[in-house]
């Protein structure tokens, strides 16, 4: 299946929700290739963002992750227009430490119409632009059945992005 150079990629779920879609999308692509694909699921965990604090534990195994990561996909629902504040502040705390500068980073939305979810896709893609990220694709899937689909998306991204 993996036919492109092999990846490490990162995937983080912008939901809390226990029955979460995007959720269920990152660990399904997890399974499909758990040597390429690694879930970070520390979001629930993770203090409020202060440039105070370096934020314990939580911080440090969401920036390791990260930092040992070749990419990082981003599964994020939209609520009330946006990305979800949880996902902002997980955000926050890779500002001034490097983790996503010049890293690719794909944003993907798991909703039940292609047309959901363009405006959370936006915030993330402008959040991690601004902190160096090279965002490589952004998307809407409404199925979380197809996770190897998804990866082959991701990976053609990722390789016409090094090309």
């Amino acid at each position: 299946m993996w036919v492109h150079e092999p990846v490490r990629l990162v995937a983080i779920s912008g939901s809390l929700k226990q029955s979460s879609t995007n959720s269920a999308l990152v660990r399904a692509m997890c399974d499909a290739a758990p040597d390429h694909v690694e879930v970070w699921d520390g979001l629930g965990a993770l203090p409020h963002f202060s440039p105070d604090d370096d934020g314990g534990a939580p911080v440090a195994s969401l920036r390791d992750a990260v930092t040992r990561a070749d990419a990082l996909l981003v599964a994020t629902p939209e609520y009330a227009g946006g990305m979800p504040g949880s996902l902002k502040n997980a955000l926050d705390w890779l500002v001034g430490t490097g983790e996503l500068y010049d890293k690719p980073v794909v944003v993907v939305s798991a909703a039940p119409s292609p047309e959901r979810g363009v405006h959370a896709r936006q915030w993330v893609e402008e959040v991690a632009r601004m902190q160096g990220g090279h965002v490589v694709d952004s998307f809407t899937v409404t199925t979380v059945d197809e996770p190897r689909a998804v990866l082959a998306r991701v990976v053609d991204g990722l390789d016409a992005a090094r090309h």
